[in-house]
């Protein structure tokens, strides 16, 4: 490949992830999807956090991430966390309250917790969740 078109591809590559180490070795277990309820359409924009309960029953932080535009987190499990990745109860907080603040726009839900269990850490978990500002529903995708 020339050297001219080497480095855009590079960059693209970079830029989306696709050279990541962690990436390349184990997939992401997690992925999740905001779909606006009412019209059918992504709903970007929204911080979504990803915690471990403990044996001790307190949640702790794994990572967090930003729905993309078509509304989606691919790759929730932060690369450093891949190897930790186990068995157990999890629980995904999406900040709906923040994302309709910013579109001035009355919600009733400020945050929606998620929780789940995991139960093979091979497979992978997909937790769509279907949004309007006074309601919700969620399941377990794929």
């Amino acid at each position: 490949m020339r050297a001219s078109l080497l480095a855009p591809w590079l960059l693209a590559a970079a830029l989306s992830g696709a050279l990541s180490p962690a990436r390349a070795d184990t997939p992401n277990p997690l992925s999740v999807h905001v779909l606006d309820l009412q019209t059918g359409q992504p709903s970007p924009g929204i911080r979504v956090e990803l915690e471990r309960r403990s044996p001790e029953g307190a949640w702790q932080p794994l990572g967090s991430g930003i729905t993309d535009e078509q509304g989606r987190i691919r790759a929730l499990v932060p690369a450093a966390e891949l190897g930790h990745w186990k068995a157990g109860v999890y629980r995904v907080v999406f900040r709906t309250g923040e994302f309709y603040d910013k579109q001035n726009q009355p919600s009733f839900f400020p945050e929606i917790p998620v929780v789940f269990r995991v139960d093979s850490a091979t497979q992978h978990y997909h937790v769509p969740l279907l949004l309007s500002p006074f309601g919700f529903s969620t399941y377990r995708g794929n």
